[in-house]
């Protein structure tokens, strides 16, 4: 085992993330927008989460999507049940594991910025392709009626949730790894904001 994965469990670690886990929950509790449609709704709860992946990997990153979703889905969002946690684990679960895997390979602020471009595109696609298919079920409408407000509606929203999400995290991510001590980001060279 080497040293990153033995620090990855330490006991601030776990505090640390714990402590994002809470945060994304108060973010989406204190901060959501509706934009396009009234089901559309934008909010800040996934930049806690973004972060966490950069600081500890893909896999913690999905693996605290998937708990933050459900707290997110028994609490704050229970109006939107089932599909609304599957929707932010699928959402948010591509993201970390596109963009974490990218970011992982190469530390640098380059590579961040790169990772979270893409993973910003595998998220919008996906949620095109998951409203298209999930929506009418949930919904109960035909599915030409979401297929025509793809472009005017979901499109952009995804576009500008994620991308609003990836630029805070870009600008937050080394002074939150700071603040938290997160061990990869107490390296310059591994921090994604350091010029």
């Amino acid at each position: 085992m080497n040293t990153l994965s033995k620090s990855r469990f330490t006991t601030r670690n776990i505090t640390s993330i714990a402590v994002m886990a809470a945060l994304s929950v108060i973010l989406v509790a204190m901060i959501h927008i509706p934009m396009f449609l009234p089901f559309l709704e934008y909010d800040p709860a996934d930049i806690p989460i973004f972060i966490t992946t950069f600081a500890f990997g893909p896999l913690v990153g999905f693996i605290l999507t998937v708990i933050v979703a459900v707290l997110q889905g028994i609490t704050v969002s229970a109006s939107a049940g089932i599909i609304g946690i599957m929707m932010h684990i699928f959402a948010t679960g591509i993201f970390v594991i596109v963009a974490g895997n990218i970011y992982k390979r190469n530390k640098t602020r380059k590579n961040a910025a790169v990772a979270l471009v893409v993973g910003v595109a595998v998220w919008t696609v996906a949620m095109v392709i998951w409203n298209i298919i999930v929506t009418p079920l949930y919904m109960g409408v035909p599915r030409e009626e979401v297929i025509a407000l793809v472009v005017p509606a979901i499109l952009p929203f995804n576009l500008i949730k994620a991308g609003i999400n990836s630029v805070l995290t870009f600008a937050l991510y080394k002074t939150v790894g700071r603040l938290f001590g997160l061990k990869e980001v107490k390296s310059v060279k591994e921090c994604p904001v350091e010029k």
